[in-house]
């Protein structure tokens, strides 16, 4: 005789600060899939928090937080989440991450509905191009999904685990059903937000060599062609017979993450940043045309000739190669004499 198990409750974990080029597209997607979707939305100054509201099965809470913290608003969303009664499946995605449109039909969405408690659910991003005809998959899974069994959520700052994973918990990774990665699409948008990362990191790590910085933010740079492969049909055309848009784009005049880089420069001064590769943006016209504001302090690039040879001539023409022993050799030498 089968023991009945209870169909879980789905609850997608989503925060967001600034997300209206994509949240509207995000949200009718994840409604078909999701009982209730937790949105936390961190300080936006567009109308995300209006889009959010439009949907019935959105929960919106404030992260009232100053700084940015991962671990935190994870806490916050998994908190709310608990005020839901069990059994509940936590699926924990950007605004920019859709799950692919064949778990409609796929058998791997009702292993998944099927887990037992403490199961964490890996899923493979698919990095969508501009254009959104092609992607390369991102190679390795991400941690996106948890049966919730109350385990106590742990991380980091940056580029956390968004939900618990215990350790030795059991884990699903599933094959055929991905997430649609699309920050990668908006790719002026997607170069702001890793300028940004660099500044971030420069402040709040700044052991960390300025080499490596570089290398985990300009990878999107090196993707062989030999990766790059045809969107399938089937990833997005149960979306589109809902009526959902899955292709165009929203375009944005000015990105959040340049403000917040220009106060860091005012705050800090240009020379802190002198070593991120940032400054194929022109600091001073932005903060002047764009935001109409004087400055007090010298928003001009600071770089010698050295630096600029670093930024434009070895890192960008190594960095599909950066493996490579003899470039990873000269890697170290930079790293000891360039800091």
């Amino acid at each position: 005789m089968r023991c009945h198990v209870s169909k879980p409750s789905i609850i997608c974990l989503t925060p967001i600060k600034n997300e209206a080029w994509i949240l509207d597209r995000f949200l009718k997607c994840a409604s078909q899939w999701a009982d209730h979707i937790i949105i936390a939305d961190q300080g936006s100054i567009d109308n995300s928090k209006e889009i959010a509201l439009a949907y019935s099965k959105v929960t919106l809470i404030e992260n009232s937080s100053p700084i940015y913290d991962e671990v935190e608003r994870q806490k916050l969303l998994i908190r709310a989440a608990r005020e839901f009664p069990e059994p509940r499946l936590l699926i924990a995605l950007d605004a920019d991450e859709m799950l692919t449109a064949n778990f409609m039909e796929c058998p791997e969405w009702q292993t998944v509905l099927q887990a037992p408690k403490g199961t964490v659910i890996r899923f493979e991003w698919a990095n969508l191009m501009p254009g959104i005809q092609s992607y390369w998959p991102a190679g390795y899974d991400h941690s996106l999904g948890f049966m919730d069994d109350g385990t106590e959520h742990t991380g980091k700052k940056i580029h956390s685990p968004r939900i618990p994973v215990p350790s030795g918990a059991p884990a699903i990774s599933l094959k055929k059903i991905k997430v649609l990665h699309y920050q990668y699409s908006y790719w002026k948008r997607m170069e702001s937000k890793h300028r940004w990362y660099q500044c971030w990191e420069r402040i709040n790590y700044p052991e960390r060599s300025p080499i490596d910085v570089y290398r985990q933010y300009h990878h999107m740079y090196a993707i062989p062609e030999n990766k790059i492969r045809s969107l399938p049909p089937e990833w997005i055309d149960g979306y589109e017979r809902q009526g959902i848009d899955m292709t165009s784009n929203y375009e944005e005049s000015v990105f959040w993450w340049d403000k917040e880089v220009v106060d860091w420069l005012k705050k800090y001064g240009s020379d802190k940043f002198r070593r991120e590769a940032i400054w194929d943006l022109d600091w001073k016209n932005l903060l002047g045309d764009v935001y109409r504001e004087s400055f007090a302090s010298n928003l001009d690039d600071p770089r010698n000739k050295f630096d600029r040879f670093i930024h434009k001539r070895w890192l960008p023409k190594t960095q599909a190669r950066a493996e490579k022993f003899h470039i990873r050799l000269v890697d170290i030498f930079l790293k000891l004499i360039w800091r």
